[in-house]
């Protein structure tokens, strides 16, 4: 049982329960806790957002998916299908790291620019996510406070997640980690000429 729910656009909510993607960037809410981005839970509900998707931040497989809506829409009741375990946190200054990891993730050469830009003393945070499916969709009703830009909230009610299935096997999320630590650490680490 969980409440703790991380805020995410609705496409990138759907790239994770469909296995085009375990990353997800962030950089932090305009009204984070202390100013900046925090991991607080390693378990967490994927709760989707729609009002601030921008379908020029993302490859265009992924925009196409945009659904537009007017400034400060948000559905009477939310729908939430899975949840992810937090596996890696890798914090990231240089846009050379995050550009060697586009395969590995839905938005563009933009995104990755804008974000680094956008206080630019703190960290983009490379968040790995193992996606689950819940064995039942929940339909929650919205509540004001979820709302605003913040990356984490609390559900008014917890929800189960036993029966819960992985999007991807063992073997494969393994893969893909592999491959983006090896990523990660060889950009980090590489000598400068």
């Amino acid at each position: 049982m969980t409440n703790h729910a991380l805020k995410e656009w609705a496409v990138a909510i759907n790239a994770l329960e469909t296995s085009k993607t375990i990353m997800l960037l962030r950089k932090g809410g305009i009204h984070e806790r202390h100013g900046r981005f925090e991991v607080n839970h390693k378990q967490i509900l994927l709760y989707p957002t729609f009002e601030h998707q921008q379908p020029f931040l993302l490859k265009p497989e992924y925009a196409n998916l945009v659904i537009p809506v007017t400034s400060g829409w948000h559905p009477e009741t939310v729908h939430i299908n899975s949840w992810a375990e937090i596996t890696d946190i890798f914090p990231v200054s240089e846009e050379s790291v995050v550009n060697a990891l586009l395969p590995f993730h839905i938005w563009n050469e933009y995104f990755i620019s804008d974000r680094l830009k956008w206080k630019p003393r703190q960290p983009l945070y490379i968040l790995l996510l193992r996606t689950y499916k819940l064995p039942q969709e929940q339909e929650i009703p919205y509540c004001t406070k979820y709302g605003g830009c913040k990356s984490w909230i609390d559900l008014d009610g917890s929800i189960s997640l036993q029966g819960s299935q992985p999007i991807l096997s063992d073997s494969i999320y393994a893969q893909l980690v592999g491959q983006i630590r090896d990523i990660v650490s060889d950009e980090l680490y590489a000598p400068s000429i």
